[in-house]
């Protein structure tokens, strides 16, 4: 028997004036992600100052949308999920759910690609399906 179950409802996110534009992005369907202006490092989550280097500014750039799964695990709740970490093209991993797929089907490696799923108060959230 195949895990491909229905699609749970993620809870709503509460934006703080750091988060604002990363999620009136995501309404756009827009995946932003932070770059220092000094050494063009991006990281994920986007945040005001860069968690790595405290060279240079943080801009916010979009994302590709493309990138692998890292790592990922079946969570067997009343509506079962897969929960992951994506590698995303531009080097960032991000915590994620997998989405519209066949739970069984999903591997290590596997190319995958942006989606936005409504949460609980319609705020569009970035997760990921297989790509192709």
């Amino acid at each position: 028997m195949s895990d491909s179950i229905a699609q749970r409802v993620p809870p709503s996110p509460t934006p703080d004036p750091s988060t604002r534009p990363f999620w009136e992005a995501a309404k756009q369907g827009r995946l932003l992600i932070g770059r220092n202006t000094a050494t063009g490092a991006f990281h994920y989550p986007p945040r005001p100052v860069d968690p790595f280097d405290d060279e240079g500014e943080v801009e916010l750039v979009p994302a590709s949308g493309r990138g692998t799964i890292y790592t990922f695990s079946i969570m067997r709740a009343k509506t079962p999920y897969a929960i992951a970490y994506v590698e995303l093209e531009e080097g960032p991993r991000i915590m994620t759910n997998i989405v519209d797929c066949d739970f069984a089907t999903l591997k290590v490696g596997q190319p995958v690609r942006l989606v936005f799923v409504k949460s609980e108060d319609g705020q569009p959230i970035p997760m990921f399906t297989p790509a192709g």
